[in-house]
């Protein structure tokens, strides 16, 4: 079976993994960074395309490469791209799992600190009216840094970002000091986070509802520690996403496989 994998996460580097290890199988993973390429490379994916694809270019690769199926294991808020390959699929009419991770459970976590928001927008103006005393730390990339800094001063700011060469650029558009920016590179423990809030004097975090894997009961434990506001960011709904292709763990994904080889 010939996949075509929109990755780029850890989501996508555990799937190419299992597929590997439990399938004969050639894997085209698809990234918007080298550094996410290098990652998938090393947990066997075939090849790799680094760099962010426009839709007719996604098609003419699928056709091209007579790929069996697509899979999108994107992160659970890149509603754009999900968006364009739920619709890839249906126009070309080939097998489609949509791979996004449950939404953290935060049964036995004290969430009195959070705030949820639906947009970075209502972020940033929900800082401004609230917490207009200590610094803010953005644990959300670099691509939704500007919608918060129309309402946050840049001199509050302090964003975590991966340090490519895209995300620096955004910075420096933003006018983000580069001594505000914190290096990344992987979700970090509690610890971490604490130390950060410690360092930073932050009242406040931003994050993304983006599941254990995205390190989210960390942040809010070590908010809690620190006693700073949460502001989260609620996943989007994609509603061209129908629900029975969806797989939110290994066990879904190859139960999926598995019918589509039985068909084969």
């Amino acid at each position: 079976m010939k996949i075509f994998l929109l990755g780029g996460t850890k989501d996508s580097t555990n799937i190419i993994e299992f597929i590997k290890k439990n399938y004969e199988a050639y894997i085209l993973t698809t990234t918007t960074t080298e550094y996410g390429a290098k990652l998938a490379r090393e947990c066997g994916s075939d090849d790799t395309i680094a760099r962010p694809l426009l839709k007719d270019e996604i098609i003419e690769i699928i056709l091209d490469g007579e790929f069996d199926i697509l899979i999108d294991a994107t992160h659970p808020f890149a509603e754009h791209i999900t968006q364009t390959s739920a619709t890839i699929a249906k126009e070309l009419k080939i097998p489609y799992i949509r791979f996004e991770r449950p939404i953290t459970n935060l049964e036995n976590i004290d969430t009195s600190r959070i705030h949820y928001v639906n947009s970075f927008v209502e972020a940033g103006k929900l800082i401004a009216s609230e917490f207009s005393e200590g610094n803010v730390l953005h644990f959300a990339g670099a691509n939704t840094m500007e919608d918060v800094l129309k309402y946050v001063s840049c001199e509050r700011f302090y964003p975590r970002i991966l340090k490519v060469p895209s995300s620096l650029e955004k910075c420096e558009e933003l006018n983000v000091d580069p001594n505000h920016i914190i290096p990344m590179t992987g979700a970090a423990s509690a610890e971490e986070n604490i130390e950060l809030i410690e360092k930073y004097d932050a009242s406040v975090m931003i994050t993304k509802e983006s599941g254990e894997i995205g390190g989210v009961i960390d942040k809010i434990d070590a908010a809690n520690k620190k006693d700073i506001a949460v502001i989260m960011i609620q996943r989007p709904v994609i509603k061209e996403v129908d629900k029975k292709d969806m797989a939110s763990n290994l066990d879904e994904l190859d139960y999926k496989l598995k019918k589509l080889f039985l068909k084969k």
